[in-house]
């Protein structure tokens, strides 16, 4: 909307042009969706505190963890509706990628949504069911990813690129479809399994987005990506403003959620994040990248995975308690060490990964 009405004035002053720098317009994207967290959640919180919107808290975790009976959730809406508004306002609308991202963020979120209104309005201990949460991520998913794959221009855009080697990327052809899905449900359900303490999975996102952020500007830089050599993808660049829509809502977010939490973001939040990160790296293609950047995310995910898997074959459990972070709490780790820790584990594993820019 933005780049569309500064077209229009940049012919009664050159000064407007500016604002078609994405740069300039990640900057005010990150700003606008910061602000619109910071202003308007004090009144989300009152709000569902009022409609007894409140977290229930699992008997057989942390007792920590029973104080935060009752603290307001579902508070990631206003973080999908923050990015949703900048998005409108400073991205480029007639580029497909941020249709696609909007599409995967909001559909996910939808989802999330109506979980969490079983768990908390309707007393529906167990939300979605399993097997109807995954059809419909996997509906969305695929929705985005036979998108992606039919309105991709080049072969690049659906090629699997090898990070730290040079000029080695693997043509997928219409494996692509079941790739991008993968990539998009796992992330998805990878934060959502994180986002268990104050604070935990909101800033690693950011710090995720950010990364994807500048990945996604030098691959849609033709003069960057030749240069860094990186397959360029045009229009891809569009997704920097997204990713710092998403670094100014999640520490909008974060302004709240930190320890000890005012409101807690739930499966509207976690699931839609998740995939936004996911399809993000789909787009720019760096999936094995934000693989390396998400390594906290893996490690909840797999901790999950082997706790399951070990108790069903040998009756044994690997942990304390799955995800991982429950088992440090009960190791005696207080919750902010948990937290600050894991994010400085973030910090240097997206340092890692955006590595891969230069090492090849």
């Amino acid at each position: 909307m933005m780049l569309l009405l500064s077209q229009w004035l940049v012919e009664f002053d050159d000064g407007f042009g500016v604002v078609q720098y994405i740069t300039l317009r990640a900057i005010f994207a990150a700003l606008t969706s910061l602000a619109a967290c910071l202003i308007f959640g004090p009144y989300m919180i009152r709000w569902l505190q009022g409609a007894s919107i409140g977290q229930s808290v699992r008997d057989d975790g942390p007792s920590t963890h029973l104080s935060k009976a009752g603290t307001p959730t579902m508070g990631g809406a206003m973080i999908l509706v923050a990015i949703a508004v900048s998005m409108l306002l400073w991205s480029d609308l007639s580029v497909r990628h941020v249709w696609v991202v909007l599409f995967v963020m909001l559909a996910f979120g939808a989802i999330g949504w109506v979980d969490d209104y079983r768990k908390v309005m309707q007393k529906n201990s167990d939300g979605l069911s399993a097997s109807a949460k995954y059809f419909y991520q996997s509906v969305a998913a695929l929705i985005a990813a036979v998108f992606i794959f039919q309105t991709a221009r080049s072969s690049a855009e659906v090629s699997l690129l090898v990070p730290y080697v040079k000029d080695v990327s693997v043509y997928l052809g219409w494996l692509f479809i079941p790739f991008a899905y993968l990539v998009i449900v796992g992330s998805s359900n990878a934060v959502n399994l994180t986002d268990g303490l104050d604070g935990l999975a909101i800033m690693p996102s950011v710090m995720v987005a950010a990364g994807l952020g500048i990945f996604a500007y030098v691959t849609g830089h033709a003069v960057f990506s030749d240069y860094l050599g990186i397959p360029g993808i045009a229009g891809v660049g569009e997704l920097t403003v997204f990713c710092s829509s998403l670094v100014g809502a999640g520490l909008g977010f974060l302004w709240f959620n930190t320890y000890p939490a005012q409101v807690f973001m739930g499966d509207v939040g976690a699931l839609a994040l998740g995939a936004a990160l996911g399809v993000t790296a789909v787009l720019v293609r760096q999936e094995i990248v934000l693989f390396i950047m998400g390594g906290v995310f893996v490690m909840e995910t797999v901790s999950v995975v082997l706790q399951v898997a070990s108790f069903k074959l040998t009756g044994k459990r690997i942990f304390q308690m799955a995800p991982l972070h429950h088992h440090f709490e009960l190791k005696g780790w207080p919750e902010p060490r948990v937290i600050v820790r894991f994010w400085i584990i973030t910090f240097i594993l997206v340092l890692v990964g955006m590595a891969s820019l230069k090492i090849r």
